[in-house]
């Protein structure tokens, strides 16, 4: 990338937008990202998944962020803002997802960074997040981010087999 990239919010989504984001959470399943679906992920399961995530952000459950290329939508991720009543200040990271032909330059640092001040805006002081990325772990502890656990066999790689996940925290400031 020639430019200093930088992470929309998307509060509305069109097909053309979902169909992306779909596009982007196929080739991460592919590249064997254990991201919360099983491989062959179909796209009618990844746009069912997006819609709801679409639908989730219109309503100010979550915020939804994405990065672009040339090509479209080539990383995202989100902060989910609805949590329980005893835990207004927390936020939790799910599904930072960058294309495999977009990797290693620094979008997955773009896309962090506008979570924290997404949820800074929205009042968050602490956000929680969990990964079974070496890559994604190493990014985290270099952001910042304090690595709090590791629990082994929590999930399954989308082609089976179980795998660790390490927990992660931050502490935000205004």
């Amino acid at each position: 990338m020639s430019h200093e990239p930088t992470a929309s919010r998307l509060q509305t989504t069109n097909d053309t937008q979902l169909q992306q984001l779909a596009e982007l959470l196929i080739d991460c399943v592919e590249g064997d990202a254990s991201v919360g679906f099983m491989h062959p992920l179909s796209l009618e399961q990844a746009l069912a998944f997006w819609r709801r995530v679409a639908d989730g952000a219109a309503r100010g459950e979550r915020v939804l962020l994405v990065v672009e290329d040339g090509q479209g939508i080539v990383g995202t991720v989100q902060v989910v803002l609805a949590q329980p009543d005893n835990q207004p200040h927390r936020g939790d990271v799910s599904k930072m997802l960058v294309h495999r032909r977009a990797r290693r330059q620094g979008l997955g640092a773009v896309l962090m960074r506008a979570a924290e001040a997404a949820a800074i805006a929205e009042g968050k002081t602490l956000l929680v997040l969990d990964t079974a990325s070496d890559d994604a772990r190493r990014l985290y502890t270099r952001l910042g981010w304090q690595h709090c656990g590791d629990v082994p066999g929590f999930a399954l790689w989308p082609r089976g087999g179980l795998c660790a996940t390490s927990f992660f925290y931050r502490q935000l400031r205004a």
